[in-house]
């Protein structure tokens, strides 16, 4: 079974992981290529101004197969490279397709985000739980470590004690403590997590698209760079925004007191 679906509606395109019958694990051969060719295929599209990424059923993902780790299968059979190899060329590729996506990314967490779960979920602009949504980064309790870069990503977005405690006890937080710790941004009825998602998502979508995937780039520029060099790229940038006409339908809908309307040029 293929491990994502996609749906394109109003600019917004909507990946759902697909395995419902198994809380949606991944890593199986070829998931991580099917990443790859959905997120490039989103990357391509210009029409595409924002994404949203949740769970078939009632888990958003459950992480790594553990039926396939039981039976030493798949990514987790064969040798120490090979299964150093089986992370790299397949796992890996999941995580690095969604982290390269150049338009926001919108985490409808529909249920528990466990393992490589969590760490698709923190790959997201912004995460929005569901009321039965539950997070947790339990690789520890298995005898592993955490192989998916969420030791990277987690702190960045709790700090460094309450991902440690995450990290180092194995504990699952319910959605209310998500919030708190700042994982989510917003907790809503499970019943209508998606209307929550889309809404938001369209608002994004309303955006410029250019002037949209240059802010994102300028984001996660910042994080590795001084603040001269995020000055020096902002000016290059945003004289070539200032070119578009998406920039003067801006203004000229700002002076005229009505909602832009904006179409990539």
């Amino acid at each position: 079974m293929t491990p994502l679906t996609a749906s394109e509606a109003d600019h917004v395109t909507t990946l759902t992981l697909n395995r419902p019958d198994s809380m949606n694990p991944l890593g199986a051969a070829g998931d991580g290529d099917a990443f790859v060719e959905a997120c490039d295929a989103i990357n391509a599209d210009m029409d595409v101004r924002c994404v949203i990424l949740t769970g078939a059923g009632r888990a958003f993902s459950a992480g790594g197969d553990i039926k396939a780790m039981k039976e030493k299968t798949g990514n987790f059979g064969g040798t120490a490279p090979e299964i150093a190899d089986g992370y790299r060329n397949n796992i890996h590729k999941i995580l690095r397709a969604l982290y390269s996506l150049r338009v926001p990314l919108i985490a409808a967490v529909n249920g528990p985000a466990i393992g490589l779960g969590c760490d698709l979920a923190c790959l997201a602009d912004m995460r929005i739980a569901s009321n039965k949504a539950k997070f947790g980064v339990t690789f520890l309790k298995l005898g592993i470590i955490p192989g998916d870069g969420g030791t990277w990503i987690l702190p960045r977005i709790i700090g460094e004690a309450r991902a440690a405690e995450l990290f180092y006890t194995g504990d699952v937080i319910d959605a209310a403590t998500a919030l708190d710790w700042g994982l989510v941004s917003r907790v809503v009825e499970h019943e209508v997590l998606l209307e929550e998602a889309n809404a938001l998502a369209a608002k994004v979508a309303a955006m410029p698209p250019h002037a949209l995937r240059q802010a994102k780039n300028l984001m996660r520029q910042g994080r590795s760079t001084t603040y001269d060099a995020a000055l020096e790229m902002a000016a290059n940038a945003q004289a070539l925004m200032h070119s578009t006409h998406d920039h003067m339908e801006g203004v000229d809908a700002l002076i005229e007191k009505r909602a832009p309307k904006f179409t990539g040029r």
